[in-house]
């Protein structure tokens, strides 16, 4: 692999992306300025000089402008390959230094830190008009370290980046959050936390379930709660996953705490959690729920308000259990208002009325969620707002076992009101095959959903952009392919993620 980042911001596979005179501001995932969205996909199972797991990014410059290929053996990029690295399992694109060109973060939460294993790290690769990393400020790293950002110590099994979701608030102030869930809090193993990166300064805050600075955490630090497995945010709010968390005596039922982005010295501040051993919110705490296991925010404005301070939060719970049904999944909707109240709006399954499919053991509906607000200023619809939810476990036969698929549901109204179904063979690509696992990759832009399709046969392996608005079974009008449009062939895990 090609180890040098070209002054066009241009790595493996594809021509130089032009340059724009300068970067506008308001054009989402634009890496290079010049008004067109560019997108990221990665490879975190992918082969680098050899080394196995090390990882990739995949930059596709709108508009056809070239391609990038980003890794630790390029040039200007903190870091070396190393086995079972994982650079790229999580990515986030915001403008961290408010410069109008979009910024790539890029979590590796396997990065080992000198001896200590797995510790983590996360690089903000800075855009610019010359294409993603080709200007004049050097990537970011951001890792646990005494004269490091983040502060303190590595910890092996830290995982430091697993999780990362950024934005600006509606403050107009950039903001990082960073997931560690396998953080120990004191002799707590894997209680977990995240990190709060603010401003264009990049202030690092760390916070627990113990930390009580703006107020009370949700929680307890207990071991195995993975608190920041999961993230998702809006301009208002912010939610951190804890799947891990235990209610009462009831093991890995789950739960997620709710915050905003008002500080209070330097902290974001708490709003409360969500579980379901709350009276205002359905179902019952089981054994493996995983209540927030997946997690999707976009802002929320009801009916005759003239601003849009709310958030619709969904909530995934993949091995909730219906019935006799083991793991079918379900998927809760909560409303947050400004002051951090919330209202549960829906609950979600392949059960309930005209929502097309049937719940199956092992389906684990809900396992991942991509959301999205077409129209933030506006009054909140049930075409404007929408949900895909992912369905790895979903079987067509028990030829295709777990061949996977995707349920797009609205927001707002009743969710089988417009509901569209789409997997492998029927809108996700012609291939089908046992073990796809379609659904585990997603990602939400104003414009398209991506399915990313990153397990089964190499030549079914893709990442499909699809309206918001596609019917049953609908083409995609979008596709990245390895070996086509500039990428480079032979992917493992394409598609792995997608911003």
């Amino acid at each position: 692999m090609a180890g040098t980042l070209l002054a066009w911001g241009v790595g493996t596979g594809g021509t130089p992306a032009a340059a724009a005179v300068a970067c506008p501001s308001g054009t989402e995932s634009d890496f290079n300025g010049d008004g067109v969205r560019d997108t990221a996909i990665a490879d975190p199972e992918a082969t680098v000089d050899g080394v196995a797991k090390a990882g990739v990014v995949h930059v596709v410059y709108g508009g056809g402008k070239g391609t990038l290929t980003l890794s630790q053996s390029t040039a200007g990029i903190p870091g070396v390959p190393e086995a079972g690295d994982q650079y790229s399992h999580a990515l986030a694109v915001y403008d961290a230094d408010l410069d109008g060109c979009s910024d790539l973060v890029i979590g590796s939460p396997y990065e080992d830190i000198g001896t200590v294993a797995d510790s983590g790290a996360v690089h903000v690769v800075y855009g610019a008009t010359a294409g993603l990393g080709a200007g004049s400020k050097a990537v970011k790293e951001l890792l646990q370290g005494s004269d490091k950002p983040m502060g303190g110590a590595p910890e092996a099994g830290d995982w430091v980046g697993y999780a990362v979701a950024a934005g600006k608030t509606s403050g107009g102030q950039p903001y990082l959050l960073i997931g560690t869930p396998g953080e120990s809090i004191g002799t707590v193993e894997d209680a977990g936390a995240f990190y709060y990166v603010n401003g264009t300064a990049q202030t690092v805050v760390f916070v627990s379930q113990d930390t009580d600075n703006a107020g009370a955490v949700a929680g307890v630090a207990e071991q195995d709660d993975r608190f920041g497995s999961t993230l998702a945010a809006t301009p208002t709010h912010f939610a951190v996953g804890t799947p891990g968390e235990a209610l009462g005596t009831t093991t890995f039922a789950g739960g997620a705490a709710l915050f905003n982005h008002t500080l209070t010295s330097g902290y974001p501040k708490p709003l409360g959690g969500l579980g379901q051993d709350q009276d205002a919110i359905s179902g019952a705490e089981e054994v493996g729920d995983q209540f927030g296991a997946a997690l999707a925010m976009v802002p929320y404005r009801p009916s005759g308000a003239t601003s849009t301070t709310e958030s619709l939060l969904a909530v995934g719970v993949p091995g909730e259990d219906l019935s006799t049904t083991v793991d079918a999944g379900a998927v809760q909707v909560f409303r947050l208002t400004a002051g951090g109240t919330y209202t549960e709006t829906a609950w979600i399954d392949q059960n309930i009325a005209d929502v097309d499919g049937e719940t199956e053991p092992g389906d684990f509906f809900g396992r991942r969620l991509a959301a999205v607000n077409t129209s933030p200023n506006a009054a909140s619809t049930g075409t404007t707002t929408r949900l895909a939810i992912g369905v790895p476990g979903e079987e067509s036969s028990e030829e295709h076992s777990d061949k996977g698929g995707v349920q797009i549901v609205p927001l707002v109204g009743a969710p089988g009101a417009s509901d569209v179904w789409i997997d492998p063979g029927y809108g996700i690509g012609s291939v089908v095959a046992p073990r796809m696992l379609t659904g585990l990759a997603l990602g939400a832009t104003p414009s398209l959903l991506y399915v990313g399709v990153p397990y089964g046969p190499a030549e079914g392996r893709a990442v499909y952009g699809f309206p918001w608005g596609v019917g049953f079974g609908g083409a995609p009008t979008q596709t990245f392919r390895p070996g086509e449009g500039g990428i480079p062939a032979g992917g493992v895990a394409f598609g792995a993620t997608v911003r």
